[in-house]
């Protein structure tokens, strides 16, 4: 299974909204395969199709400490549950490096597929709420730093931006 490339901010594709994905077939287990490999690789604990430039509604997720909980979520749909929030210093493998504090709410319901197509839901709380958050934003398009002020925005943005440069040269 390959590691693939990440797209990393400020790349425009990260801004691209996913399409449902229509049948869960031999392709999609294999990308499931593949962007499990790749977030295990980079190491994280979550990983969207659109983050790899494949805009289709997938989302992988092992927020376990060995590796043993891997969750799939084709086309999720998200509830709020609860209008507590949660604050959490995110990080993300789009946005290396940084972390910044994103306050969401901390207990969901997420109706998805799984890696066979059959149908399932959840309510998580907590670290798994936040990711499972994290992740579909990604399928709309936005990203972590999103939540936070522009000034910050911008500083993480042109340090990255600097850095890309460097690594280009």
């Amino acid at each position: 299974m390959p590691v693939l490339e990440i797209l990393e901010f400020p790349d425009s594709r990260l801004r691209t909204v996913a399409k449902p994905v229509k049948d869960v077939d031999d392709r999609v287990r294999q990308l499931i395969d593949d962007m499990f490999e790749t977030m295990y690789d980079a190491p994280g604990i979550g990983l969207a199709a659109s983050q790899i430039n494949v805009h289709e509604q997938i989302v992988v997720i092992d927020v376990s400490d060995d590796r043993s909980q891997p969750l799939v979520f084709i086309n999720p749909e998200i509830t709020v549950i609860d209008q507590d929030t949660f604050e959490y210093d995110e990080g993300c493998l789009s946005v290396p490096g940084f972390y910044e504090t994103v306050v969401r709410p901390q207990h969901i319901r997420v109706k998805a597929l799984d890696r066979n197509g059959e149908p399932f839901e959840m309510e998580p709380e907590g670290l798994l709420a936040v990711c499972i958050q994290h992740e579909n934003d990604h399928l709309l398009g936005k990203l972590f730093v999103d939540y936070i002020s522009p000034l910050k925005r911008n500083r993480i943005r042109s340090k990255l931006e600097k850095l890309h440069k460097q690594q280009s040269s």
